[in-house]
């Protein structure tokens, strides 16, 4: 049977947590920069390729009709 020494986990020192911290930190931090340049990069496509779609389709005002406002019948 091995000794309970052999079992327990080794401690880390301070020094090893804060860079194990840090690590972590740097980590999610990259992660999240990536998801948001890939969602603004979507995001840009799709409104560029709205903004082409709106330019060669002609702008056609449609023309309601006015009440009469004079007050006669």
């Amino acid at each position: 049977m091995p000794s309970d020494d052999a079992m327990r986990p080794k401690r880390e020192s301070a020094e090893s947590k804060a860079e194990t911290t840090k690590r972590v930190s740097q980590e999610l931090t990259r992660a999240a920069t990536e998801r948001r340049e890939a969602k603004t990069a979507k995001l840009r496509a799709a409104r560029l390729a709205q903004e082409e779609s709106q330019q060669e389709q002609p702008i056609v005002k449609s023309r309601r009709k006015t009440p009469d406002t004079s007050g006669s019948k």
